[in-house]
């Protein structure tokens, strides 16, 4: 299996384990994990968000040779937490993520290695600012799994201290 292969697949395992959240009590799901934090379903909306600009806006302009780019972090993460609050159910909202992120997954193994691997801008930047690593929408993909299992580590966090 290739580098990119397993990057890939790394990053779709995200959705299996959304499975370990089908249970959640309601009260639990909707509470924040912490003092001024978010609650499991505004991350899992949160994670939601980022997986449709990846499908919308980045991997479209990745296809036509075009710098990527990404919004606004704290006015487009709003709007994950307000789409969690709207009123959109647990089964719903998990079965949505699922189903967005074997989406993007698909494309991402759709896409020739030269186009995962070629050197693009992310919002007019080449390289990490923390690693100096030229950016590509595969270490991209490699940074959204980071960014996954990090909140997949809160939210297992949570719901350990809850049972304790």
């Amino acid at each position: 299996m290739s580098e990119d292969t397993n990057i890939i697949s790394e990053f779709g395992k995200y959705s299996s384990w959304l499975n370990t959240l089908e249970d959640m009590d309601d009260t639990s799901w909707v509470k924040p994990i912490a003092q001024g934090k978010w609650s499991v379903s505004e991350i899992i909306a949160h994670i939601i968000n980022w997986d449709n600009h990846l499908l919308s806006v980045v991997i479209p302009s990745v296809r036509n040779e075009k710098g990527m780019e990404f919004p606004d972090l704290d006015n487009y993460n709003i709007k994950a937490s307000d789409y969690a609050k709207s009123g959109i159910s647990q089964s719903k909202l998990l079965e949505e993520a699922k189903d967005t992120r074997n989406l993007l997954v698909k494309e991402l193994n759709e896409l020739p290695a030269e186009k995962l691997n070629k050197s693009l801008t992310a919002n007019g930047v080449t390289h990490c600012p923390h690693t100096g690593t030229p950016y590509s929408l595969i270490y991209i993909v490699k940074e959204f799994t980071d960014h996954d299992n990090h909140h997949k580590g809160q939210i297992i966090q949570f719901l350990m201290e809850k049972t304790t």
